[in-house]
């Protein structure tokens, strides 16, 4: 059964009761925004589908009257999908001109304290009611009348779930203690100084720099004036990046990449980021599921894909809880198996590191060296040690890497790839058509037809990965759809001042491409190790039915982040 619902125009809203086929069981009933948490809670246990327009706008307020919702559908995410997918170009919905369906995933912002449904949308640009209910019918017809509608069905509910999860986990938080992060910081940086003031450490790296550069006044902080400093003091630099830094040969290196890995840390993690991101000792970062054109999730802010080392120490269980942190070894060549069917490759992987599987095989003589020509295989590095040993691999994985190598051709060529279940790449734009078809211009030159070449080899990179870096992503969004799904009847002692839908319950808390951390009672822990376990392998099952493919996991319980690295 599904349940729609929308917003009207005098502050109500509208739920519609809906069928397995998308008809109407019933005339719409009108809600106040006061009754609607109530109204979803005593829905909840028939196990509906919601659909609404955007997760990120209804979830919040239901999570602040301490309400989960089990499934979903959210009709932005999955109108991305559907508008692009192979599967789906013949739908009405794909031959449709750009609407407003067709903007930029909704805003991700956190509830304030005491706001309300409305206060988050209401705008000239929000889809009317009866738009509502026209998108879903356009995208249920989408998926009905699409020749293989079970991938996208699974694809949908997965993006669904997964818009459900990144709001349960920003408004759950990452625990996080400030009085640990303090210390981590003055211990790398020096004692806590004001915004916009080098710390001790960082001031005492800029007077090496300067010194060894014979430099006194230039900005450091300022990547030109570096560069024209380092250029000054005779070194043939190109760029200010770390590693290019780390090819040249000179005293100033090592103290300038200890800076801008502090400064990084500065100016990402530092006091001004806690001060802003940490409230009543949890990080509640806003995830944006779908941000990437593969289906990786990126963040709207407070960085939370990039929670350096140095700080994870801050990341502890409350009292009477634990850290579960689990991540995918190897994911993306095992999904690459997988989607080949490569049974060789898969072996090597079975029951061990597939990079020392590969080693054992007699394909390379080091794990290093497995890695890197796989990286080269999904990537296109073709020179270097990669491109030395892809041709070794691709003897004995030829499956494997021949769709890789097909996926990178249909780039050069500018046609479409599409992941396992249903997402597809975009079209290279109108510059790289118009590029391309110059290179055939009977007046072109060879100027023309290099650069043609290039862009090509580039596109080809994009889509060689594309496939498997968005078979990955679907498999993560089934894989925590599990996880979510297990974890929600278990029940552990209730703590303290915490909201009431996760007071007693494992939930996660924090998600990055491969990685999940689940916060949990302790008694419950063990419990919880063996869902994430077996939820990977169902995720497995979904995507690739009984092919023999490991996925294989670490996973620890830990009471601090830092512990599980």
């Amino acid at each position: 059964m599904y349940l729609l619902a929308s917003r009207t125009g005098n502050g109500e809203i509208l739920v519609t009761a809906l069928d397995a086929a998308g008809a109407p069981t019933a005339p719409a009933e009108r809600l106040t925004q006061l009754d609607f948490p109530a109204f979803v809670a005593a829905r909840e246990p028939a196990g509906p589908r919601w659909v609404w327009d955007d997760t990120s706008r209804w979830s919040p307020a239901l999570l602040a009257a301490g309400i989960r919702v089990r499934r979903c559908h959210d009709l932005r995410l999955c109108h991305a999908i559907l508008r692009g997918s192979e599967l789906t170009r013949a739908s009405e919905l794909a031959g449709r001109a750009p609407g407003r369906w067709d903007r930029a995933a909704a805003l991700e912002a956190a509830v304030p304290q005491g706001a309300t449904l409305f206060d988050l949308a209401s705008g000239d640009d929000e889809p009317a009611d009866d738009d509502t209910m026209a998108e879903f019918l356009r995208q249920f017809q989408a998926v009905a009348s699409c020749p293989e509608p079970g991938r996208l069905r699974l694809l949908l509910a997965a993006e669904s779930v997964g818009a459900l999860i990144a709001a349960e986990m920003h408004f759950a938080g990452l625990p996080w203690r400030t009085d640990i992060h303090d210390r981590l910081l003055t211990a790398e940086l020096g004692p806590r100084v004001a915004h916009g003031t080098r710390p001790e450490r960082l001031e005492q790296l800029a007077g090496r720099i300067r010194d060894e550069l014979d430099d006194q006044v230039f900005n450091l902080d300022s990547q030109q004036e570096l560069l024209k400093a380092l250029q000054r003091s005779g070194l043939m630099a190109t760029s200010t990046r770390a590693w290019e830094l780390k090819k040249l040969e000179h005293p100033v290196i090592e103290p300038l990449l200890e800076y801008k890995k502090l400064a990084r840390l500065l100016s990402a993690n530092g006091w001004y980021w806690m001060d802003t991101w940490i409230v009543d000792g949890r990080f509640h970062p806003e995830y944006v599921p779908g941000a990437a054109t593969t289906g990786r999730w990126g963040a709207s802010g407070g960085g939370p894909l990039q929670l350096p080392r140095q700080v994870r120490g801050a990341v502890v269980a409350d009292e009477g809880w634990k850290l579960v942190v689990a991540d995918a070894a190897q994911l993306e060549p095992r999904i690459l198996a997988a989607l080949s069917a490569d049974t060789a490759m898969a072996a090597a992987g079975r029951d061990t590191d597939l990079y020392a599987g590969i080693v054992a095989s007699g394909v390379v003589e080091t794990r290093d060296q497995a890695k890197v020509a796989m990286l080269g295989a999904m990537y296109g590095a073709t020179t270097g040690e990669s491109g030395r040993l892809l041709p070794r691999l691709a003897r004995a994985y030829p499956r494997a890497l021949g769709l890789t190598e097909a996926a990178a051709r249909a780039g050069e060529r500018g046609d479409i790839v599409t992941t396992r279940l249903g997402r597809s790449s975009p079209r290279p734009g109108e510059s790289w058509q118009a590029t391309q078809a110059q290179a055939y211009d009977p007046a072109a030159t060879d100027g023309d037809e290099r650069r043609a070449r290039s862009q090509a080899r580039d596109w080809g990179r994009f889509t060689r990965n594309f496939v498997v870096q968005g078979s990955a992503a679907e498999w993560a969004l089934c894989w925590m759809a599990e996880v979510r799904r297990e974890l929600w009847s278990l029940r552990g002692t209730e703590a303290p001042d915490r909201p009431a839908a996760f007071a007693a319950t494992p939930h996660l808390v924090f998600f990055l491409h491969d990685e999940v951390i689940v916060h949990t009672p302790v008694a419950l822990a063990g419990e919880v190790e063996q869902i994430i376990t077996r939820a990977a392998a169902t995720a497995g099952r979904l995507l690739f039915g009984d092919f023999p493919v490991d996925f294989l996991l670490t996973a620890a319980t830990v009471d601090s982040y830092a512990e599980a690295k």
